[in-house]
């Protein structure tokens, strides 16, 4: 399994801390590709641009072609762009590709879900419990992730303080800020959309 797999089915076993929409995921989605191309030398960082390395073989599909989409001219790609580039889409790419892989299933179920994605259920399988032992083991990198997302609390899991690696930790870093555009980029339009809506009811008295 790879981390952004681990990452998603977390968030679907997880009640979050707060909302979870499919931005957010897809955002940590492509974090979590780029640090396990990190992992593999698939790429390496020069400051905050990514600078493609060997292309090694890759079995997971969706992390293969997240390899085959790096920029590789100068000056390259700078982590902050790889994230919205990448992310976009992302989270309902790594779902289809856990129901084709028969990880999810179709059945009824209450409560929340992270995504619009219907009935869609995780099943009992060994990826499962694979996120699920990454998960209750605190491995830094997942809990960090899944900080940043909001399906884990600050004060109970990982800031990132104990990730050693200094390019993974530049890339939580570009994360954060990335999340935090986002949310401040909703809370501008809905200010915006009330703002409207006072204007047309004012109007309409």
């Amino acid at each position: 399994m790879t981390t952004p797999r681990d990452l998603l089915i977390a968030a679907m076993d997880m009640a979050p801390s707060r909302p979870l929409g499919q931005g957010d995921l897809a955002l940590a989605l492509a974090g979590a590709e780029l640090i396990d191309l990190l992992n593999a030398q698939a790429v390496g960082l020069d400051g905050d641009r990514i600078v493609p390395g060997y292309r090694p073989a890759i079995a997971d599909h969706l992390l293969d072609e997240a390899a085959s989409s790096l920029v590789r001219q100068v000056p390259y790609e700078s982590v902050d762009d790889w994230l919205w580039r990448r992310g976009r889409g992302l989270s309902t790419a790594y779902v289809a590709a856990l129901e084709a892989e028969g990880q999810l299933t179709r059945q009824s179920r209450r409560g929340w879900m992270p995504f619009r994605a219907g009935d869609l259920v995780l099943a009992e399988t060994p990826a499962r419990r694979e996120a699920a032992n990454r998960w209750m083991s605190d491995e830094p990198v997942l809990a960090a992730l899944a900080v940043a997302v909001g399906i884990r609390d600050e004060q109970t899991g990982e800031d990132g303080a104990d990730v050693a690696d200094d390019a993974v930790v530049t890339v939580l870093a570009a994360l954060n800020d990335a999340l935090s555009r986002l949310e401040f980029e909703r809370q501008r339009r809905a200010i915006d959309e009330e703002a409207f809506s006072n204007i047309w009811r004012g109007n309409s008295d």
